[in-house]
């Protein structure tokens, strides 16, 4: 994988939030949330632990950017 930062739940919610996801529902430690044009993501909240390099790849995909976006909107 490259060397891209970890990030946690917290801070890949905060940019999603951003990007008009708000929180539809929630099952244990994994929370969905969907924005108005039918996206949709999970996101697995584990305190204290980052995000695995995969997952987070594929949940990038699942929103709807690319990489380099959301690593600037991670930045802001």
């Amino acid at each position: 994988m490259s060397n891209f930062p970890s990030v946690n739940a917290k801070d890949f919610i905060k940019v999603i939030e951003k990007l008009g996801f708000f929180l539809d529902r929630q099952k244990g430690s994994h929370a969905i949330y969907k924005n108005n044009h039918g996206n949709r993501v999970v996101v697995p909240i584990h305190s204290g632990k980052n995000l695995k390099q995969g997952t987070l790849m594929g949940m990038i995909q699942d929103i709807g950017i690319d990489k380099k976006k959301f690593f600037d909107l991670l930045k802001k």
